[in-house]
């Protein structure tokens, strides 16, 4: 009996290639960045040199960081005071923003009374009532006049973008919901929600920076000696002349924004990475 010839195995299709991992991807997308900061710094260090501009108009960077070694001890605590005003004033921003947005979409009248009121304190200038905050406060409490302004800077965009989100669910879907005799909590948890989610953490990476504003500038409002933290220091150093002093707080507090929107960034991308196209999108 003759042998029967194996049956010819199917075509398999090769094994896609491997994906970089998060880490080697991430040094790969940061590249770029990091090559412009380096180019600029060496053409500032360069062109000053070069032009023989004086320090006390740029100073160049080599003199910056020799500055911030020298006093990182009195910059770093300046840091944080204006880490602890802007992180309290935003996580305030947040809940206060998230606990009205839903107290304003839930109930028609409320959202007529209380919105044209939001909206006149966001476009009242906060330079305007900053030194009514601070005398009513008072100076021993400088600390709490200045989280209050910063969390009025912040709160708003908050409240408007889950204003918006709470509002954006697919129209056809609250049909289904009303078909089925769904709750108000069902409502919410499964439709006004997931819909909500990218405007509230949208909202949140916009407040994060603006909180960082509101708390400089009212350091500045609050006027000589009655705050330690950065803005108070970049106007110290400014009335001494130090202006190396001056640009390396500058780059610390560049640096901390950027830090915050970082981080309300990566936990946008940790909550809608599954499913949501804005963190979908392939490499471009």
């Amino acid at each position: 009996m003759a042998e029967q010839s194996p049956a010819p195995s199917p075509d398999i299709p090769p094994a896609p290639p491997a994906r970089p991992g998060r880490l080697a991807r991430n040094l790969r997308e940061a590249g770029p960045t990091v090559a412009a900061g380096l180019a600029f710094i060496a053409i500032w260090e360069i062109t000053v040199h070069a032009l023989g501009v004086s320090k006390f108009v740029l100073p160049p960077p080599t003199m910056i960081a020799a500055s911030m070694i020298r006093d990182f001890p009195y910059l770093m605590q300046a840091l944080a005071y204006t880490a602890g005003i802007t992180v309290a004033a935003f996580l305030a921003a947040v809940v206060s923003g998230i606990l009205g947005g839903l107290l304003l979409t839930q109930h028609k009248d409320v959202e007529r009374m209380l919105w044209p009121y939001a909206i006149a304190l966001q476009v009242t200038p906060m330079v305007a009532i900053a030194p009514l905050v601070i005398i009513w406060v008072g100076l021993d409490r400088v600390w709490l006049g200045l989280m209050i302004l910063a969390w009025l800077v912040a709160f708003f965009p908050m409240l408007a973008n889950t204003v918006q989100g709470l509002k954006s669910a697919d129209r056809g879907l609250q049909d289904v919901m009303s078909l089925y005799q769904a709750s108000r909590w069902q409502r919410f948890r499964h439709l006004q929600l997931p819909a909500a989610l990218p405007y509230i953490l949208t909202g949140a990476r916009i407040s994060s920076s603006l909180a960082v504003i509101g708390g400089v500038v009212a350091e500045f409002v609050a006027g000589s000696g009655a705050s330690t933290g950065l803005a108070w220091v970049i106007v110290e150093s400014g009335t001494m002349l130090d202006v190396p002093r001056m640009f390396a707080a500058l780059f610390i507090l560049s640096i901390f924004g950027l830090a915050i929107w970082w981080l309300t960034s990566l936990v946008q991308a940790r909550l809608l990475s599954r499913w949501h196209e804005s963190e979908l999108g392939g490499e471009r």
